[in-house]
């Protein structure tokens, strides 16, 4: 490109200043005339020889002039560029295409290539590619030779350039040069690093079965196993350099650096496993939960992190670890039982507060979840016989009547005992929402899959009664919360609130039949997660009228749903050894989801089989029914996949996905949390 040397800007302006005031002093001349002939010729005499010097001197020495600017452009030039070369910060210039045109010395170090390199950016950072050339500015994160640098790079027009130049004009030509710079950050990162690991992590340490496990123990052995319990956790904490302090018998505080919490994660808590341990006698192994709180901007709240954490530990059924950040909620552990516990001290208080909340309210709602099943609607036919009792109309809200909850429902549209208005849908049930309403959330404690969420926001009073583990979504701000993961169903709950609430509540024949079938059904006919308290309630049932013949033959499987569930057994792959996965026909049925969960219990009675999957597709909904028996934490698979219940029977609903999808996603969470070890 060739460029025409000229001067211009300010200094041209100052160079040509003499002749500017060569013209002016041509008009002065002028007027002066006009006063004085004589002093006319005079000053005009003066102005002839004044402008042929200033000509002559500035033609004749500007190519002298021009040289000097050019040296002088050019010693300046070799400063820039010397110090440019010896810049302590790496620099490095590119052509638009990203090719190396210029390096200086510390560019040159930190990548160990001579200079004159002139390559391809690329060559060097891999991560530079040709559309991160393209922006303006452009900002790249890069980790080279275990350095962690911020790479900046800048697009320069040379047109730009020229025409700010004293000198050099421009041809128009529209050309970049991109300008890079490396800052090398690995100091700054490694001191941030440091600073998060001292920042401080709050834990809290319970003790899940303290009563149960010294009643299982000679008395003058207690104070021993409790001294041994101390002791591993104690032992425990102090290895990670963390403090620990026993705030009640069976509850500790625990301060810890983040670092210590990264290496709990990284065992995943085998302190659970470690306390389970001691046993000098005792029948009855001890479990804790751990609550963790990290990450909070201040101290008291980590503390109430820690707080919500172990809350939800022990909602889940304890022995695990549940890890709270602002942004996250992580679990480990929770591969055991719940023990059941045999007071009634919580199920007498819950039910007294209950029958409080209903009193000072004169409607009540009772909601399940969507497509409720036996236990849901035994359930809420149970809360309505409370509500009854107390005097309030109850209402329950369903909107899709399944094929397994279609013979209960009939039990009470046949009769004339009910109104019209006993089971009712949303938009019914919204309407009728005002603050004078209570509403009974069962059979579920997630908000997004209740058979009406917005319901819970229309009304103030909120009432959840719950046998599922809970997970990261809750129903917040509930008035009453009756959770109990260790109750094999909701409808054993609600039989044992129905014992203490004050007064005579009657419970009719269809009414026990609905609760019993509740718990019949989620115990697979008594055979799973079934203890004393259970068979207590089904006797209390009994006693109001419950027919365990009537019941069984409203469970019977039609033809047609039979052959799905043999059909779904017998195609049923055995996954590495352990693991039943199946794919539950659908065409035909009314509700494919029960009879996929069906077959899921079907496939653990094969020998060796640790846990079964069975995938339904149902309106345009992947679901996978999980089933285990009493060697795979279920739950915390299906958790993976978004979904939840407990450790023996789980779920999970996939969209945009196909059964084929949905088997092999399965198959490669086993394989991950096999991996962790987390089942």
């Amino acid at each position: 490109m060739k460029q025409k040397v000229k001067l211009k800007g300010h200094l041209k302006s100052y160079l040509q200043t003499t002749l500017i005031l060569g013209i002016l002093l041509a008009f002065v001349n002028v007027g002066i005339y006009f006063l004085n002939t004589k002093a006319g010729i005079c000053v005009s005499g003066f102005l002839v020889i004044y402008l042929l010097m200033m000509t002559t001197l500035l033609y004749k020495n500007k190519p002298v002039i021009m040289n000097e600017f050019i040296n002088f452009a050019t010693q300046y030039g070799q400063i820039q560029r010397k110090l440019l070369r010896d810049l302590e910060l790496p620099y490095v210039l590119m052509d638009d295409d990203g090719k190396i045109i210029w390096t200086n010395a510390a560019f040159e170090q930190v990548v160990h290539k001579e200079k004159g390199y002139q390559k391809a950016i690329n060559t060097i950072f891999t991560g530079i590619t040709k559309d991160k050339l393209e922006f303006e500015q452009e900002t790249q994160l890069m980790i080279f030779e275990e350095h962690e640098y911020i790479f900046k790079m800048k697009r320069i027009s040379i047109k730009d350039v020229l025409d700010n130049s004293e000198v050099i004009e421009s041809a128009g030509t529209e050309n970049f040069l991109i300008a890079g710079y490396l800052f090398d950050e690995t100091d700054l990162k490694h001191a941030l690093r440091e600073c998060d690991d001292q920042s401080l992590a709050v834990g809290m340490i319970y003790i899940d079965n303290y009563d149960e496990a010294l009643e299982s123990v000679e008395d003058v052995r207690r104070s021993l196993l409790m001294a041994l319990i101390d002791r591993k956790i104690n032992k425990y904490i102090t290895s990670i350099d963390g403090i620990v302090r026993k705030t009640e018998k069976d509850k500790y505080l625990v301060i810890m650096r983040k670092k210590a919490l990264m290496n709990l994660k990284e065992s995943r808590f085998d302190l659970l496993e470690d306390v389970k341990t001691v046993n000098i006698g005792n029948e009855m192994a001890v479990t804790v939960s751990i609550g963790v709180g990290v990450d909070a901007a201040t101290y008291a709240q980590n503390a109430e992190f820690a707080r919500t954490a172990i809350d939800l530990a022990l909602g889940r059924g304890g022995d695990q670890a549940v890890v709270k950040s602002p942004d996250s909620i992580v679990y480990y552990g929770g591969k055991s039982q719940q023990i059941e516990k045999n007071t009634r001290v919580k199920a007498r208080v819950k039910a007294n507060a209950l029958q409080e909340i209903i009193t000072s309210k004169d409607k009540v709602l009772i909601m399940g979840h969507r497509l409720a099943d036996a236990d849901a609607f035994g359930a809420a036919v149970g809360i309505s016989c409370i509500a009854r009792a107390i005097g309030r109309k109850p209402h329950i809200v369903i909107n899709d009547i399944t094929t397994s909850v279609k013979p209960l429902v009939e039990l009470f549209r046949d009769r004339n005992i009910y109104e019209e208005d006993f089971i009712i849908g949303s938009t019914e049930a919204l309407e009728i929402a005002d603050n004078s309403t209570v509403l009974v959330v069962v059979d579920v404690n997630k908000p997004s899959i209740t058979e009406c969420p917005d319901l819970i926001r229309s009304c103030k009073t909120v009432v959840v009664l719950d046998h599922h583990r809970q997970s990261s979504e809750v129903i917040e701000n509930a008035t009453l919360s009756y959770v109990e993961p260790y109750a094999s169903s909701t409808c054993e709950m609600v039989a044992e609130v129905l014992q203490y609430i004050a007064g005579t509540v009657k419970v009719r024949s269809n009414e026990a039949d609905c609760m019993y079938s509740g718990i019949m059904v989620d115990t697979n006919n008594f055979t799973a997660k079934t203890g004393v308290r259970t068979f207590e309630a089904a006797a209390f049932l009994r006693r109001y009228g419950a027919d365990v013949t009537r019941v069984r033959k409203m469970f019977r499987d039609g033809a047609q749903a039979y052959k799905a569930k043999a059909e779904t057994v017998r195609n049923a792959e055995i996954y590495k050894n352990a693991y039943a996965m199946g794919m539950c026909p659908s065409e035909g049925l009314d509700s494919p989801t029960e009879i996929g969960a069906q077959a899921a219990n079907e496939l653990l009675g094969i020998n060796g089989i640790k846990a079964s999957f069975v995938v339904t597709e149902y309106n345009g909904k992947i679901y996978i029914s999980a089933r285990s028996i009493d060697e795979v934490n279920v739950q915390i698979i299906m958790e993976r996949l978004g979904g939840g219940g407990h450790m023996n029977i789980a779920g999970a609903q996939l969209t945009d996905t196909t059964p084929e999808r949905a088997v092999f996603v399965v198959k490669e969470t086993l394989n991950q949390m096999l991996e962790e070890g987390a089942i």
